[in-house]
């Protein structure tokens, strides 16, 4: 397996169910607020009708990886340009970045929806053909989940939630904030290595030979609307995002492999996220998804020692991104 994935023992769910714990002790310092629902569920306010903040933002990311992600503040150079960074780094790149970060449980109820994030995901395991190649399982006696949204979850979301994992809603801890927030950008551009695990799993490599991944990213200027937001916290990662990885596979299969990752691989590759976004008339799905990937990026063959490097930051597209207007 080549030390992606450790077994079933990792334990995501209660170790993100601490650091919630940790958040709701420090809710004041953190500025988050904390409500229980009706039917139970708690749900951790970082930054719906809070101010959340930096260290909300970094709670936050550290939930959505499960426990098993190390982010800290960096500044970062891009071009001439010295930014406020997030550094990622895992010795789990394929379970915290797949089985816990990656967004990739769409929870709508009603006329509500969010995507969900974080380690409840691995034990739903509702996106069945990734945990299938994942070949990760994980039975929790109780979960959190990550929401990137404006909106609070209701009594009738976590009951669905509740339903969809086999647990009831007051086992279940949301943590939610929008984009547009500190925390949701935080958060986002702590992306930085998750995005190129899903990269190379959408061209067809088994993310479970990268044995470990650290990355850096800018992080985003607070947006006026999500909108915005969207386009700066990707652009973040598109033009400003450095990801390493280091993998077990064959010198020539990496060699093919490392030019496809990065985000200028797309044909859609070249201007704010944001104009793309408008091209498009606002639907997402007609933007290539193989644009969604780190600026650059590094890999190295753990056997042979041979790094292969493809991709390069683009400091102009990024300053038109995040100052903008």
């Amino acid at each position: 397996m080549g030390g992606g994935v450790s077994g079933a023992g990792l334990g995501l769910n209660e170790r993100a169910w601490r650091l919630a714990e940790d958040m709701m002790a420090n809710a004041d310092a953190l500025r988050v607020a904390v409500r229980t629902l009706p039917g139970g569920a708690r749900v951790i306010d970082a930054g719906m009708d809070t101010p959340g903040g930096y260290g909300a933002g970094l709670a936050l990311a550290g939930i959505c990886m499960g426990g098993l992600g190390h982010i800290d503040y960096v500044p970062t150079m891009v071009g001439s340009d010295m930014w406020p960074g997030v550094q990622v780094w895992t010795d789990h790149p394929a379970v915290s970045c797949m089985a816990s970060q990656y967004a990739g449980w769409a929870i709508q109820v009603g006329k509500y929806f969010a995507m969900g994030s974080g380690p409840l995901r691995a034990h739903a395991r509702v996106e069945k053909d990734l945990f299938h190649k994942l070949g990760y399982t994980e039975s929790a006696q109780r979960g959190v989940l990550v929401l990137e949204t404006r909106a609070v979850p209701t009594d009738e979301v976590a009951a669905w939630v509740g339903q969809k994992a086999g647990l009831a809603p007051s086992t279940i801890t949301f943590v939610a904030a929008p984009t547009a927030s500190l925390a949701g950008g935080v958060q986002i551009s702590a992306r930085i290595l998750e995005t190129g695990l899903h990269k190379m799993d959408t061209l067809g490599f088994d993310v479970n030979k990268i044995v470990s991944g650290i990355g850096v990213a800018p992080l985003p200027p607070v947006a006026k609307n999500d909108l915005r937001a969207i386009g700066r916290t990707n652009d973040c990662v598109l033009y400003g995002g450095r990801a390493r990885y280091t993998v077990q596979a064959d010198d020539a299969e990496l060699a093919e492999l490392v030019p496809k990752i990065p985000a200028s691989a797309s044909k859609d590759y070249g201007t704010p996220f944001y104009d793309i976004f408008k091209r498009y008339d606002g639907d997402f799905y007609k933007i290539d998804p193989l644009l969604f990937s780190p600026a650059e990026v590094w890999l190295t063959n753990l056997q042979s020692g041979k790094t292969y490097h493809a991709g390069q930051l683009n400091p102009e597209v990024l300053r038109a991104s995040l100052l903008e207007g």
